[in-house]
């Protein structure tokens, strides 16, 4: 903390002192076994030592609590709280006290102040005690400037001020990947690091969608019908721990058909994270708005609808395409060809025409194919022609399909 002392004499004291949680003592662990020569002296002491646990002497957490003994780390999200106290050292009554509290940061100055009136007298041995909050949304350094301003009992005006310099530290380290679906889904693994040298307890991290699509969070799972938490009963984050959160984005109804909106949609939303570390302090930090790599579907896009997991060799199954014109202007007149694989038969007739297809519009298409080979089979071979510019568009590895003997019966 950088004080600047004020050059001359004046009769109002300032004293700031940061408001913060005290922590629980640590004692220093001085023990021996009883055939060394202290024998039990030790853990007498220990036994004796008022600021231990009874019966867990041997544990460093005692049962006592520390004040602070400096002004501690203050980080992003948390909120700074300080006690201001103007005290009248002098005997004389001084009038029209003004104390006013800014905090200085890179990019702003605010006025924490909570009263902007002047106090009319201050008599001697009295003070003037404020208290200030401001949660921190900046990182890097911040000055509490402390300005007061007087008039003596000869008319005398007296002002003077001090400057309190701390750092703002980065509590996490936030990832994000985004994982684009062929349904439009849009998976989010959030990757969250404890970069503070202390626990935190990890009180709720939420993703607060964009207007366009709906959010479920996948970080659950139901056991005994109650849904528990994947990290256990306890969510502690220890120092430089990592953990990870998943969420699955789907476009909300009115969207859903929209095939042209959904895929130049980039924006998909921010976390919102609180935390709590020693004693209950709570710190809390959104991100900016989330953005996505738009996925390249070119004009036409096919998805899957419908197919099962898991199918009989050489039996006929039936799958469920979905065609989307994704241009917004132009319309296509399209042919289906099914071009058969090493282990994928398509069942129809190839090269038929589908008709018409206006910009932004999808049709539904049911198809049947079976599989000459067991295992993991890729479904490929399916080739869109629009007649309109004579071009070809190809869909291969559009799913997987478990191909599994006739004699094993599909659970």
């Amino acid at each position: 903390m950088d004080v600047n002392q004020p050059k001359q004499e004046h009769l109002l004291a300032l004293k700031v002192m940061r408001l913060t949680k005290p922590t629980l003592f640590t004692n220093v662990l001085v023990t021996c076994e009883e055939r060394d020569l202290p024998g039990s002296l030790f853990n007498q002491l220990m036994k004796d030592d008022p600021s231990t646990v009874k019966g867990a002497e041997t544990l460093m957490l005692g049962e006592m609590l520390t004040l602070p003994q400096n002004f501690g780390n203050i980080f992003l999200g948390e909120t700074f709280s300080s006690y201001i106290s103007v005290h009248n050292d002098s005997n004389q009554v001084v009038k029209d006290i003004l104390v006013k509290a800014d905090l200085q940061t890179s990019s702003q100055r605010l006025n924490l102040s909570a009263s902007s009136a002047a106090v009319a007298e201050l008599k001697p041995d009295c003070c003037i005690d404020d208290v200030i909050h401001h949660e921190v949304k900046e990182i890097g350094t911040h000055i509490l400037v402390c300005a007061v301003s007087y008039t003596t009992q000869t008319g005398e005006k007296m002002y003077f001020r001090k400057f309190f310099k701390f750092q703002v530290l980065k509590p996490l380290d936030v990832k994000t990947k985004f994982y684009n679906a062929e349904t439009d889904e849009v998976f989010l693994e959030a990757q969250i690091q404890n970069i503070t040298t202390s626990p935190m307890f990890m009180e709720k991290v939420s993703l607060e969608p964009s207007m366009m699509y709906n959010v479920a969070e996948l970080n659950t799972v139901d056991t005994a019908g109650k849904s528990e938490s994947t990290f256990g009963s306890r969510t502690y984050l220890q120092p430089m721990d990592t953990r990870q959160y998943l969420y699955c984005l789907k476009p909300k109804q009115e969207f859903a058909e929209k095939a042209g909106i959904i895929k130049g949609v980039t924006v998909i939303g921010k976390l919102d994270i609180v935390w709590k570390t020693n004693l209950g302090e709570r710190g809390r930090l959104q991100t900016s708005q989330l953005q996505r790599m738009a996925p390249g579907y070119g004009d036409v896009r096919l998805s899957l609808e419908t197919i099962p997991d898991t199918v009989n060799l050489e039996e006929p199954f039936d799958i469920t395409c979905k065609i989307t014109n994704c241009s917004s202007e132009r319309t296509m007149d399209l042919v289906l060809e099914m071009c058969n694989t090493n282990s994928i038969h398509w069942c129809g007739v190839s090269g038929r025409q589908l008709g018409k297809l206006h910009p932004s519009s999808s049709l539904h298409l049911a198809l049947t194919l079976l599989s000459s080979v067991q295992g993991l089979q890729s479904v490929s071979g399916l080739r869109l022609t629009d007649t309109f510019l004579k071009r070809t568009y190809e869909y291969d590895d559009i799913a997987q399909v478990c191909v599994v003997s006739s004699e094993f019966k599909q659970s």
